[in-house]
């Protein structure tokens, strides 16, 4: 089933995963394990990161060399996993940094293979490496162009044309939202009026960046509606855990902490942070779900921890009932 259809069928809001493979050469088993314990929650759909190639420097007998790596491969097997596994629909994010057209529509066509259905078009974060476009080959700049490849397909048009066997896909198209806004956005307004443009390429839902004021969504989606964006916005939310949060967290995606929330996480002692975090996320849960938001999304890369503690807090609270 399509993420848009289990949002139009929900009762009640739904509960959704984002999750990150493991580095190159890494452990699957710990990710199988972080998926056998969120999967007793319900999800109708799991997420799974993406990543492009980036430059890393390494210690070599010869010095340090600089080297082109994709450090976190594995989202396509992972999304197969998950969808034939678990019976649950898996969310790869596609990325326009990092890959050609072709190359792309290479992904998309074995995802139509495995039967995902799904997928999160988005730009991808610059990682300091430009991969060369190779002649005759051509990139998607922004992610609104990912989204009109994607839509393109779905109409049966393809990078090559007059292809006997062509079918059209039948993907539903996920996008991102920022409630504070894109870094590079030089206002709001004018970020609402990037997103509004993806769903006028053919985007049917957006999934917001994280936050930890519940007022900044609210305000999101008025600001959305009044755009012309009448698809479901979904809240992403991210529990925090430890204390180095507080200066990783707005360094490396763009937002603010409400200052009661930081006040209480440096007076505490490091092993009570975790419990304030999911006291914090279990009241923005709440708020939210008396808001009749579509549902929330969960980043938790590979750790189901907090997510348990908090799934415990919200049952206490009898905000859900599973």
């Amino acid at each position: 089933m399509k993420v848009i259809d289990h949002l139009r069928n929900a009762n009640e809001p739904l509960i959704s995963f984002e999750l990150i493979p493991p580095k190159r050469g890494g452990d699957i088993r710990s990710l199988l394990a972080v998926i056998d314990d969120i999967v007793k929650y319900n999800p109708p759909f799991i997420d799974i990161t993406s990543h492009s190639a980036e430059v890393v420097y390494e210690e070599t007998p010869r010095g340090i060399q600089k080297k082109i790596k994709r450090k976190r491969p594995g989202t396509l097997g992972i999304c197969a996993l998950i969808q034939n596994k678990y019976n649950i629909e898996a969310v790869p994010h596609i990325l326009t940094h990092g890959f050609t057209r072709e190359e792309t529509e290479d992904f998309l066509i074995e995802l139509n293979y495995l039967g995902i259905e799904n997928l999160l078009a988005i730009r991808g974060d610059d990682n300091g490496y430009q991969k060369p476009v190779p002649e005759g080959k051509s990139v998607n700049k922004y992610a609104v162009d990912l989204v009109k490849q994607i839509a393109a397909m779905n109409s049966g048009k393809y990078l090559e044309e007059n292809l006997l066997d062509a079918k059209p896909s039948n993907f539903c198209i996920g996008v991102s939202g920022y409630p504070e806004k894109h870094f590079e956005a030089p206002n709001l307004q004018t970020d609402i009026k990037f997103v509004k443009a993806k769903i006028d390429a053919g985007a049917d839902y957006v999934v917001t960046q994280m936050f930890f004021d519940n007022r900044v969504y609210l305000n999101y989606v008025e600001l959305c509606r009044q755009e012309g964006i009448s698809v479901p916005v979904i809240p992403g939310l991210k529990i925090l855990t430890n204390k180095a949060h507080l200066i990783n967290i707005p360094k490396n995606f763009y937002i603010n902490l409400p200052s009661e929330f930081v006040d209480e996480i440096y007076a505490a002692k490091p092993e009570q942070v975790l419990d304030i975090g999911v006291e914090w996320a279990a009241k923005q849960v709440e708020e939210l779900f008396n808001n009749n938001v579509p549902g929330v999304h969960f980043y938790i890369m590979q750790n189901s921890l907090p997510v348990k503690k908090l799934m415990d807090l919200l049952k206490a609270k009898k905000v859900i009932s599973f």
